[in-house]
């Protein structure tokens, strides 16, 4: 019988088990963690979970890693979740969409006190599992961390390194943090579609779940709310950032960040805002681009919510389970500026890769956010509950990032 909440000793079979290794991102997290620590001086004991067996085995092999162990379960199996979690400091998922396939995998984990990280961007999804388990996992201790890749690392972990950039500098935090996604190459993969395709299925089943995403502070413990009042819609121009377009990822970003906050205990202040938009450069040729992103979203949405043109589009998408080609990936990258604003001052920061933000970036983003668990799990300060990259693991994560390759840059 386990002893709860646990205490974080690497006791356990496991430091990480991967749950579907077997996608395209799974892949490149299981090459990852073998390539940089199984086998190294951290000693990292990684083992490779799903349902087939025999699809696991070759991931081992295509990877370097003939010896890793294979646990077989399924996502709707709380028997088999339950024995694979109980073995695992961590578990890693990239199974989604989440909504359909994620909820047992963090039953099992809350139940057992492993601690998880996945890569979703599913808001309501994340609000379903704070409100079945936020309680449990406080007394369980384990540490349920969604959102640990391109959604949402670069705007959590960037808005908390500006912030503390603008205390040291200024003697006190930024009322204000903006965020602006810039120069990017990358392809969504078929699970970041099939997530939002499912989101819209979601809507059209139960229409009263549009609150839910429609509310700027979703995330957020309730009762705990600010002065937010939603993404933007359409073109502007913002004097620190330029012409700016809707970034889409926006919608669970911002969430994301503001429960951050509201978790900390608002030390940014009751009225600390937060916001994100796709930067497209200044003048003429940046309006245009602007407008140019925001109609391109807005065809997109349109085409796959409306019935006769979805099936359509959505043959020509990738899907679940593939992610663009390795060549694709070497040209990919990302930047994203973040600009603390307060009492007439301002510190600007930069997050940036030079691997593709969904597959390359992501994977590197969220096996070092399980690593850091895994490994750094008893230093940190964080307890149980439904936490977020900056409560969980906070400027730790960011040097381990750093070392990654990322940029993380406190800039003026």
């Amino acid at each position: 019988m386990l002893s709860l909440p646990r205490t974080r000793d690497r006791s356990r079979e496991f430091d990480i088990v991967l749950w579907g290794a077997t996608s395209s991102t799974g892949c490149l997290v299981a090459e990852y963690l073998v390539r940089n620590y199984v086998g190294g001086e951290s000693g990292l004991r990684l083992a490779l979970a799903g349902r087939n067996k025999e699809k696991l085995e070759g991931i081992a092999n295509d990877v370097g890693a003939p010896q890793l162990p294979i646990l077989v379960g399924d996502s709707f199996d709380a028997d088999s979740l339950n024995a694979i979690a109980a073995k695992a400091e961590v578990l890693i998922t990239t199974v989604g969409p989440y909504a359909k396939y994620g909820a047992e995998v963090v039953a099992a984990c809350v139940r057992n006190g492993t601690d998880y990280c996945d890569l979703t961007g599913e808001t309501l999804f994340v609000r379903a599992m704070i409100d079945a388990h936020q309680e449990e996992a406080i007394s369980t201790g384990a540490r349920i961390v969604p959102c640990c890749g391109f959604d949402s690392i670069p705007s959590d972990l960037g808005a908390l390194m500006v912030q503390e950039a603008f205390k040291e500098r200024h003697g006190r935090y930024a009322t204000e943090v903006k965020m602006a996604a810039g120069r990017m190459r990358g392809a969504f993969g078929g699970g970041t579609i099939a997530s939002m395709l499912n989101i819209l299925d979601e809507l059209k089943a139960n229409p009263s779940l549009r609150k839910i995403l429609g509310n700027p502070y979703a995330l957020n413990p309730k009762g705990i709310r600010g002065q937010d009042r939603g993404d933007q819609a359409g073109v502007r121009y913002d004097q620190h950032l330029g012409w700016t377009s809707p970034f889409i990822m926006a919608a669970i970003n911002t969430r994301i960040v503001r429960r951050s906050h509201a978790l900390m205990g608002l030390p940014w202040g009751e009225d600390f805002r937060y916001s994100e938009v796709m930067s497209t450069g200044k003048g003429p040729r940046g309006f245009t681009r602007a407008l140019t992103f925001a109609g391109g979203i807005a065809a997109f949405m349109g085409s796959v919510a409306f019935p006769i043109t979805r099936p359509w589009v959505v043959k020509r998408l990738p899907q679940p389970g593939e992610g663009p080609s390795e060549q694709a990936r070497a040209k990919g990258y990302f930047e994203t500026r973040h600009v603390a604003i307060g009492d007439g001052q301002t510190v600007r920061g930069l997050v940036a890769d030079r691997r593709d933000p969904g597959h390359g970036s992501t994977a590197v983003m969220l096996s070092e956010a399980a690593v850091c668990l895994a490994l750094e799990g008893a230093q940190l300060s964080s307890e149980g509950g439904i936490l977020t990259p900056a409560t969980a693991m906070g400027m730790r994560l960011v040097e381990r990032l750093r070392a990654a390759g990322m940029t993380f840059e406190v800039q003026s």
